[in-house]
């Protein structure tokens, strides 16, 4: 065991496959909590944060023990370049969190309302001005784990409509579907979401 430590294969290899690897989980977890802090989960960052940190420091420790190996130098910013990758698949997999749909129409979007509100989705529609003559224009709130659902049935019953979509940090009162609130009892919630009394 010592020999194979002792190993040139050990030290161009292995070593910087580790500092690779850690580096890789350490970012993930980082974007992770990064998303986390935008998200506003207080009680899951700082968790993601104690291990980013723990990883990092193993990582690092190894490059500082073997400064004179360049491919520790390449192997940790692989790691870097992968781990942010790796996040953001993460996270889009996860979907967490809720957006904002803005759509506007030239074409009557009362068949496109009727299918959102079918879907327990709270609705806003109000007839506006746009650039070439009247529009409808819909705002709704979804789950991110809903939208491609939703996206669909805009393209579906709507194909030329423009939706706009952002990232809701905070919502209060409206509609919110229980099922959509399922983890609010159960979690510390990643979002404040109160509905009107």
């Amino acid at each position: 065991m010592n020999e194979f430590i002792n190993s040139s294969l050990f030290t161009y290899a292995v070593i910087p496959l580790l500092i690779c690897l850690a580096r890789i989980v350490d970012v993930t977890i980082g974007t992770m909590r990064v998303i986390m802090i935008t998200k506003g989960s207080r009680f899951l960052a700082p968790i993601l944060g104690f291990f980013e940190i723990l990883v990092w420091l193993l990582a690092i420790g190894q490059v500082m023990q073997n400064l004179t190996n360049i491919m520790n130098y390449f192997a940790y910013a692989l790691g870097f370049a992968l781990g942010n990758y790796v996040g953001i698949l993460i996270e889009q997999k996860l979907a967490l969190g809720v957006m904002a749909i803005r759509i506007i129409t030239r074409k009557d979007a009362s068949e496109l309302i009727q299918i959102l509100k079918n879907s327990n989705l709270g609705v806003t529609a109000i007839n506006a001005e746009g650039a070439t003559g009247p529009v409808h224009v819909i705002f709704t709130i979804v789950k991110r784990s809903n939208l491609p659902n939703i996206i669909a049935s805009i393209k579906k019953y709507n194909p030329n409509a423009f939706y706009s979509l952002e990232d809701i940090r905070f919502a209060s009162g409206g509609v919110f579907p229980a099922k959509s609130l399922w983890w609010k009892s159960k979690f510390v919630p990643f979002f404040d979401i109160r509905k009107a009394k």
